[in-house]
């Protein structure tokens, strides 16, 4: 019910929007369509005004935004790096070579953040992460249906021999 309540104030909001020739505004819920709107939508643009006359106050807080804005990607790019190596952890068979597929996706894990160690732009940083948590997510969906399938064969087998 408080679904449909909701649907009816959107659809009425979004008639107001349009009487005011106004784009709809977009909730988060709803989603990005491109990596780039999120981006667009998410990240702080560099404001015109940003060259003042106080060039030496302007520096120090430009460089207290900096790394800011680095010690918030560090701790995204941790929490990715142990969110990848929790889900690898589910990957216990081996690779045609005799290898754990877990060892490999660790391996594999390391070398990219390894290769991008020293990236410095937000926008790429962003980007990256983004990508990263979709790779997890995938490979978690992927996991998921594989393992029902398997649960559903086992379970087809046994009404079919009982």
């Amino acid at each position: 019910m408080a679904v449909a309540a909701r649907a009816r104030a959107s659809s009425s909001l979004r008639g107001l929007a349009v009487l005011r020739r106004r784009p709809p505004v977009r909730s988060i819920h709803e989603g990005p369509d491109t990596i780039d709107e999120l981006l667009d939508r998410h990240l702080a643009k560099k404001s015109p005004s940003s060259s003042s006359s106080s060039g030496a106050l302007d520096g120090d807080a430009a460089e207290a935004e900096a790394r800011r804005r680095l010690t918030s990607s560090r701790r995204e790019a941790l929490g990715l790096y142990r969110d990848i190596l929790r889900v690898t952890r589910l990957f216990e068979w081996p690779d045609d070579r005799g290898v754990p597929w877990r060892e490999v996706l660790r391996a594999n894990a390391r070398r990219e953040f390894e290769e991008a160690r020293g990236e410095r732009d937000p926008e790429v940083v962003a980007r990256l992460l983004i990508g990263g948590r979709d790779a997890v997510q995938q490979a978690l969906d992927r996991l998921a249906e594989a393992s029902r399938r398997m649960v559903e064969a086992e379970e087809a087998k046994r009404r079919g021999g009982a």
